[in-house]
């Protein structure tokens, strides 16, 4: 069972470090389930989970020259693995939440062990997930630590990445996210091909405003599930957690005035308008009905490596070797004006 804190009304769950309830004056902002037994049944848009060992997708399901030899992953994405695989960590349990205080700031720690050969992944590497919150000159905010060591003896390398996959809504009463204002830092990203899988070409996206221009979602447009970039692929260090957290994401609502801020020391995010998002009515323990959950229900912000980082050209970002260190931070930060 994961306990709340008062002061900053978060919730988490064990089962992928998950985060249950990010209320902001009185109002949970994330897409949630009510009961964690749901988090196993029904949630198969990945609400509030910490995605690992990879992030996003990885072409044809396979890595190839790690350890000289070819890796074969689940694919459960079309040819391709998505977020891990069929039960990557967004689906496993975790240790905690532990108690914390780090860096000044009350938290919790959640540990995952992902031991050789899981999902077809080789070596082991522990992951630990630190979430810390307060308030800052009237803002929720929550930070968020990611830490991957290689722990095992296994082989001399492998890949890891890690992001949360927390949908938001800030009008929580409607079914979907019309009427959100949005700001991007960037309209770079990773072009697709016909798999979603980047071609290599870093272009402007042909729907995205310019940087820091604010535009509106409707109810079923613009759509996005893309990588925007920040940096080129040849400056990204295996933890950047030493990196300044810069804003990915700024978005608002008219209708409830709540606003949300995302940063992150990554240099990408995938920006996901949750169009496959369909999660059935459901009913609690109580008997109450839960209301399903649609296309465009929230948004996805997802502060990550390159989609495909375990491929040769980009696999700096991704390659853990024994005895090194692969992290992450991001943030979040909320209020109402």
């Amino acid at each position: 069972m994961s306990p709340q804190s008062p002061e900053s009304a978060f919730t988490f769950l064990a089962q992928g470090a998950a985060i249950q309830e990010f209320n902001v004056d009185g109002q949970n902002i994330v897409l949630a389930f009510p009961e964690a037994k749901f988090y196993k049944s029904h949630n198969a848009p990945y609400f509030g989970e910490t995605i690992g060992r990879t992030t996003n997708r990885v072409k044809d399901a396979q890595i190839h020259n790690l350890n000289g030899k070819t890796y074969s992953l689940h694919a459960n994405d079309g040819p391709n693995c998505l977020h891990g695989g069929a039960e990557g960590w967004g689906k496993k349990d975790f240790d905690g939440p532990v108690p914390i205080n780090r860096s000044g700031k009350e938290g919790v720690q959640f540990t995952y062990l992902s031991k050789d050969g899981e999902e077809g992944y080789p070596g082991t590497v522990q992951c630990k997930v630190w979430y810390t919150a307060g308030k800052e000159d009237g803002k929720t905010v929550l930070d968020v630590e990611y830490q991957v060591k290689f722990v095992g003896d296994e082989c001399e390398e492998t890949v890891v990445g890690v992001t949360n996959h927390s949908y938001f809504n800030l009008n929580p009463t409607s079914p979907t996210i019309d009427g959100h204002a949005i700001t991007l830092s960037t309209d770079q990203y990773l072009s697709l091909d016909s798999n979603s899988i980047p071609t290599g070409d870093i272009t402007a996206h042909a729907s995205a405003p310019k940087p820091n221009t604010t535009f509106f979602l409707g109810p079923s447009s613009p759509s996005f599930d893309d990588c925007f970039v920040l940096d080129p692929p040849n400056i990204i260090p295996l933890d950047t957690r030493n990196l300044p957290l810069r804003t990915l994401v700024r978005m608002s609502h008219p209708a409830t005035k709540l606003n949300l801020e995302i940063l992150s020391t990554e240099p990408a995010f995938q920006f996901y308008t949750g169009e496959h998002i369909e999660v059935p009515e459901l009913e609690s323990s109580s008997g109450a009905k839960i209301p399903a959950k649609g296309p465009r229900a929230g948004i996805a912000v997802e502060p990550s490596r390159y989609v495909d980082a375990p491929r040769s050209e980009w696999r700096g970002q991704c390659l853990l070797k024994k005895g090194e260190v692969w992290g992450a931070k991001s943030q979040y930060r909320a209020w109402k004006e």
